[in-house]
């Protein structure tokens, strides 16, 4: 089953002020601007094997970090920039609706820098199910707990986005109940769709320029996602990160995501589990009061820790950032630039450990 990555980190001068990716966003077909001016993204080309993915990723990541030295910038891997510091988002007609339909509750999402797992379409319900099911597996990766200098959740970036960017349309940013056809998805994301153009108009955007910028495929922020021109199905839970952290789960979840394919997959209970006999993922409202412990706590929650060890993931292994980063209720400018910094430096050597290994 191919796989790839996509992850996002924000690009710093050698102050640790926030800058533009500049020409590092040029280094191959794999390296862009992201939607806010600080931030760089970085997607791996489809990969048959977990070897190849790794090898491929820790690679591009040399490569641009090694250019990123010859313009004394940094890559920091955390979920939020931490600081108070306005950013600013690039030109664009979807932006712009964005901002229209969404208000002043866009704003967040300009602070939010995440990473997402793509995996090739197979038994695609079953796929879409489980990465419902493993949405708490977002506590493993959690990067930083502050916006805009202030502590707000151990999942800074997940908190952002579900409960304030769309607060007033969790539909469109919000995890998902599962669905028993694909059909079913996709009906949903005509409705959302539709939803989301009658509030574009409603605030004097013109309904074409919503078809020309948006489609079904495209117009929802969900944390799972089914993508029609990859066509993957997409698990954006987790916050950027090391690179080695990121290997570690995609490596895991991908264990998990080829499972499915040779076992049954069945809701039901509160526990959820992984076995030899099948994955049985628990009711979604049990899957919304993990993920709650998930954002809110992290692996401090026993029950997520539990929760996730039954699902597959070797949970000892992990590191969240945040569990270093955190400790203090406020950031000062000064304290946020120190830390982008610090933190750029480790995702260096957290790529040479992983070229040397």
């Amino acid at each position: 089953m191919q796989k790839s990555i996509e992850v996002e980190y924000w690009v710093v001068d050698r102050n640790g002020a926030l800058t533009t990716p500049g020409a590092l966003a040029e280094v191959s077909e794999y390296t862009e601007e992201e939607f806010v001016e600080p931030l760089f993204e970085l997607k791996t080309p489809p990969c048959e094997t977990y070897a190849e993915l790794r090898t491929t990723f820790v690679d591009q990541l040399d490569e641009v970090l090694s250019r990123a030295d010859e313009l004394d910038k940094s890559l920091v891997p955390l979920g939020t920039p931490i600081g108070a510091e306005s950013i600013e988002r690039r030109t664009g007609e979807r932006g712009r609706i964005q901002s229209r339909v969404l208000g002043a509750n866009f704003e967040y999402a300009r602070h939010c820098a995440g990473t997402h797992l793509h995996f090739e379409k197979r038994n695609v319900t079953d796929q879409l199910n489980a990465l419902v099911g493993l949405d708490p597996a977002l506590a493993l990766l959690s990067s930083s707990p502050y916006f805009r200098g202030e502590r707000i959740a151990n999942g800074a970036r997940a908190y952002l986005y579900r409960k304030k960017c769309y607060e007033h349309f969790p539909g469109h940013g919000q995890l998902w109940d599962y669905v028993h056809t694909v059909a079913e998805w996709e009906r949903r994301l005509e409705r959302r769709f539709e939803e989301f153009k009658a509030a574009a108009v409603e605030a004097g955007v013109d309904g074409d320029r919503v078809d020309d910028h948006f489609s079904p495929d495209d117009v929802v922020w969900t944390p799972v996602r089914l993508r029609d021109t990859m066509p993957t199905v997409e698990w954006r839970a987790p916050d950027a990160t090391l690179p080695s952290q990121i290997l570690r789960l995609a490596e895991e979840m991908d264990a998990v995501m080829e499972q499915l394919h040779q076992t049954n997959v069945s809701v039901e209970g509160s526990e959820g589990g992984v076995g030899s006999d099948g994955v049985t993922l628990p009711e979604f409202e049990t899957v919304l009061d993990y993920t709650e412990q998930a954002m809110h706590v992290g692996l401090e929650s026993g029950d997520v820790a539990t929760y996730l060890e039954r699902m597959g993931f070797g949970v000892q292994g992990y590191d969240p950032l945040t569990r270093r980063i955190d400790g203090r209720q406020c950031v000062s400018p000064s304290e946020a630039r120190e830390l982008r910094l610090r933190y750029g430096e480790l995702l260096r050597s957290d790529v040479n450990d992983l070229l040397r290994n």
